[in-house]
């Protein structure tokens, strides 16, 4: 038994008619011989014939060395090893639901075999013991590792072959399934220049943060005046977006009705490291050029005229 190296499910062959990604390992007058990923890279081959539903005019077009092809299964002779495979026969559909499977599978793949070379255990009892039993209970073992994070009670039936398979098993999946939270952005600039301009900057600014909740938080962070940042750290990037628009609009109701506007630089958005640094950069610019204007309070009119710091 190898460490590294075994089918991503229990069944040695697919299925008859059932969708397969392949590797294609050379191109003859025959046809194309590939392997087939999910089954420990067992051979099977795309006849000429299968390859395009048009008059083929060049396979090179068609079919390329090296490349990962969705196929579907014609014939499977386990005797003899043959595997004849269509690709003409696979619709966009098909590919995008077994690209989905194998994403999944190599997932749990990689997993199993990060487990395997940690505890020097054959891979494939792994998988007989842990992620083929998973298959079965929860459809996909990935989706059953990543439930176990939250419910420990997905290993209840589960015998593991030594304690320390279950501890490096679990740690890392832990480790490399858990959620990490989208960080989302926008940018603003809020002005008011009426009497109580002041006031009414901060009371817009803090309605963003009014409906604050310990899943959906929005602060405000000042550039520089009239320019804030409004950003909101979710697990799912669409909620976080959501709830900076929601904020924005709250912003926008009560500078405006203070006879203020608020204009937004920046729709809300996922950002990246990167885009902190440059942030945490230009604020730090902004900071140092106000320390070298002579006279500022901690609420002071800006050179545009009235434009004010707000307590966000």
């Amino acid at each position: 038994m190898s460490l590294t190296n075994c089918r991503f499910y229990e069944e040695k062959y697919p299925e008859v008619e059932s969708f397969v990604m392949v590797n294609v390992k050379q191109i003859a007058e025959m046809g194309a011989y590939v392997k087939l990923l999910e089954y420990d890279n067992i051979d099977g081959m795309i006849l000429l014939s299968e390859l395009s539903r048009r008059r083929i005019r060049s396979i090179q077009k068609l079919i390329r060395v090296g490349r990962n092809e969705v196929v579907v299964v014609l014939r499977v002779d386990k005797d003899k090893g043959y595997i004849d495979l269509s690709k003409r026969r696979v619709s966009p559909e098909d590919i995008v639901k077994c690209e989905e499977r194998y994403n999944k599978g190599k997932l749990v793949h990689s997993i199993m075999r990060h487990v395997a070379e940690k505890t020097n255990t054959p891979i494939e009892s792994l998988y007989q013991t842990i992620a083929w039993p998973l298959n079965k209970k929860y459809g996909h073992a990935v989706d059953a590792f990543k439930l176990s994070i939250t419910n420990p009670d997905v290993w209840k039936d589960i015998e593991f072959p030594t304690a320390v398979i279950r501890e490096e098993l679990t740690s890392y999946i832990s480790k490399r399934l858990t959620p990490q939270p989208t960080k989302v952005r926008s940018d603003v600039e809020v002005t008011c220049f009426g009497y109580d301009g002041i006031d009414a900057v901060k009371s817009a600014l803090r309605c963003a943060e009014a409906k604050n909740t310990p899943e959906t938080h929005v602060k405000v962070k000042l550039v520089s005046p009239p320019l804030y940042v409004l950003t909101s750290q979710c697990l799912d990037k669409n909620v976080g977006i959501q709830t900076l628009e929601s904020a924005i609009k709250d912003i926008e109701a009560n500078i405006t009705a203070s006879g203020g506007s608020c204009v937004i630089r920046m729709a809300p958005k996922a950002v990246t490291e990167n885009d902190d640094a440059e942030l945490q950069a230009l604020m730090e610019k902004r900071e140092r050029e106000n320390q070298e204007v002579s006279g500022d309070e901690d609420e002071s009119a800006s050179d545009e005229g009235g434009v004010v710091e707000a307590d966000a």
